[in-house]
C-alpha cells in the first residue's frame, strides 16, 4: 500500500484507534501542533462549509426560477434573506459541534474571545445589529430609493454588513454636496456605494418609496410686474394638469394610509401656484404630485408646454434689470499750461 493510501486511511477509515494527542504525518513529515483528532475535525468543518454552500446555491437558483420577476421583488427578496440567516445558523451550529465535545472545558476560553472580539468588532457588531433592525421592513427595503451615510440612490443589495446604493444625481440647488456629483437630476450616476448598516444608528434614512411612493415638486417662473400674470397663472396649472399627478385614486389611498399611521396634517394633491413679490418681478411657484421616479421626464415635458404657452400668450420670462435713474454733471477742462 502506498503512503499516501495509508495516510487518507488512517485519517478516514481508523480514527477511533487514535489517542487525542497523536500528530498528523503527511508523507513522514510530522505537522508540529496538528493532532489526529484536530485534523479530522478540520476536514469536517470544510466538508460541512462545502455542502452547505452547495445547498445554497441550488436553493437560491430554484427560488430565482420558481419566483423569477425583478431582483427587486419583495418575495425574492425576503427568500434571499431568509436563505442567508438560515445557513448562518446551521454553519454556526454545525461548527460549534464538531469543535466542541461535552469534556470540553470552553467557558473560560468563550469568554476571553467574546471580550475581545465585542472590543475589535464593535462596528461589525452595529453593522450587524442594524441588519436586523433594517429586516423589520420599517426603514427600507431592497428597491426603495432612500437618502443614507450621505448617498442618495436605489438599495441594489442589503447584507449582513453592508447596503449597496446606485447612486444618482442631485437637483441643481444641491448639486453641489459633499461628495459631489455630475449629474443634475434625481438619474443613475452609475456609482455603486457601499454604506455599513450601522449608519442608521447615525445618521437620518430619508426613505422616497416606502409608505408614500410619491414626491411633491415645484417649478418656479418669475413674471414681470406688467405681464399678464393670471395668464401665466393658467399656463403652470395646464402643464401640471397635463403632466403631473391629478386625481390619481391610487396617490389618495396612499396619502390616508400615511395620516393613519403618522400624525401628520393633511396635504392637497391637486397642483396649485403660490404667488411672492420680490424687487424684481413676481415669482410664481408651481407645487404638483409626481411620482418618485421618472421626475425629470415630467418637468421636461411640463417645461415644454409652459414655453409654448408663455409664447403663445406674449409673455417673457423676468430677469434681473438695473435702471439708471440719473448721473452726476460731468465737467471737462483742457490741462493748465504753465507760463
Amino acid at each position: 500500500m502506498s503512503r499516501w493510501s495509508e495516510t487518507v486511511r488512517m485519517l478516514v477509515v481508523a480514527p477511533a484507534t487514535w489517542a487525542a494527542d497523536d500528530p498528523i504525518q503527511v508523507f513522514g513529515v510530522t505537522l508540529v501542533g496538528v493532532s489526529k483528532t484536530t485534523g479530522v475535525k478540520l476536514l469536517f468543518t470544510l466538508a460541512l462549509i462545502a455542502v452547505v454552500l452547495l445547498l445554497r446555491f441550488v436553493v437560491l437558483r430554484g427560488v430565482r426560477r420558481v419566483l423569477g420577476g425583478d431582483v427587486a421583488d419583495p418575495r425574492r427578496f425576503w427568500a434571499r434573506q431568509g436563505l442567508q440567516l438560515l445557513i448562518a445558523v446551521i454553519l454556526v451550529v454545525g461548527v460549534l459541534s464538531i469543535w466542541i465535545t461535552p469534556q470540553t472545558d470552553i467557558s473560560t476560553g468563550i469568554g476571553l474571545i467574546s471580550a475581545g472580539l465585542a472590543f475589535a468588532l464593535q462596528q461589525v457588531i452595529v453593522s450587524l445589529a442594524a441588519y436586523f433592525v433594517i429586516l423589520r421592513g420599517d426603514t427600507f427595503n431592497v428597491g426603495d430609493r432612500i437618502t443614507l451615510g450621505g448617498v442618495r440612490g436605489d438599495v441594489v443589495r442589503l447584507g449582513f454588513l453592508r447596503t449597496t446604493i446606485m447612486e444618482m444625481g442631485q437637483p441643481p440647488s444641491v448639486a453641489a454636496a459633499d461628495p459631489a456629483v455630475w449629474v443634475n437630476s434625481r438619474q443613475y450616476t452609475g456609482r455603486l456605494v457601499t454604506v455599513t448598516n450601522g449608519a442608521i444608528f447615525n445618521d437620518p434614512v430619508y426613505n422616497y418609496t416606502r409608505d408614500f411612493p410619491y414626491l411633491w415638486e415645484e417649478l418656479v417662473l418669475p413674471v414681470g410686474y406688467e405681464s399678464d400674470r393670471a395668464r401665466a397663472e393658467q399656463i403652470l396649472l395646464d402643464a401640471a394638469r397635463a403632466h403631473a399627478i391629478v386625481d390619481d385614486p391610487e396617490a389618495a389611498r396612499s396619502l390616508a394610509f400615511m395620516r393613519s399611521r403618522y400624525a401628520m396634517a393633511d396635504a392637497s394633491l391637486q397642483p396649485a401656484v403660490y404667488w411672492r413679490i420680490t424687487d424684481n418681478w413676481v415669482e410664481l411657484s408651481l407645487r404638483f404630485l409626481v411620482p418618485q421616479r421618472g421626475v425629470r421626464e415630467i418637468k421636461d415635458a411640463m417645461s415644454r408646454d409652459i414655453l409654448t404657452g408663455l409664447d403663445a400668450a406674449g409673455i417673457p420670462i423676468a430677469s434681473a434689470t438695473y435702471g439708471i435713474v440719473g448721473l452726476p454733471d460731468i465737467r471737462v477742462s483742457p490741462p493748465s499750461q504753465d507760463p
